[in-house]
């Protein structure tokens, strides 16, 4: 053993990203890099995204709620419901504010909702906390 001060680096955490929105992705994208993140995909809709998640299995998905193919909720339900994938939680995205919007999310079982527009430093500092911890909530 030697004394050298060569301790593997934690492995960043691996985040996906499904938003049909380019711009969204963009900033999504930004925020993963800010929060010291690796950005492992994007998707452009619901189904690509759960082709990659299967494929990837990422530790984090940020997704849209309302999206071509699977929507959001729809993504989660199939990622709570593959024994493969429960360590991936998932974080959604939404114009949509209301408490219904909310429930449904914590039904489907995100672990956290953020709304449109978003700032990308929320979100990093958000994705840095989900990382961090164990047990996030809504």
């Amino acid at each position: 053993m030697s004394d050298s001060h060569e301790a593997v680096p934690p492995r960043k955490a691996r985040v996906l990203v499904a938003d049909d929105d380019p711009d969204i992705r963009v900033l999504v994208g930004i925020a993963v890099r800010k929060s010291g993140l690796e950005l492992v995909g994007a998707a452009v809709d619901g189904t690509e995204a759960w082709e990659l998640v299967r494929a990837l299995k990422p530790d984090l998905l940020v997704t849209d709620v309302s999206m071509p193919g699977l929507s959001g909720l729809e993504l989660c339900g199939l990622i709570r419901d593959d024994d493969e994938l429960s360590g991936t939680r998932v974080v959604m995205l939404s114009a949509a504010a209301d408490e219904p919007a909310h429930a449904a999310g914590r039904d489907a079982g995100a672990v956290e909702y953020l709304i449109k527009p978003f700032s990308p430093r929320e979100l990093a500092d958000r994705l840095v906390e989900l990382t961090q911890s164990s047990t996030a909530r809504l």
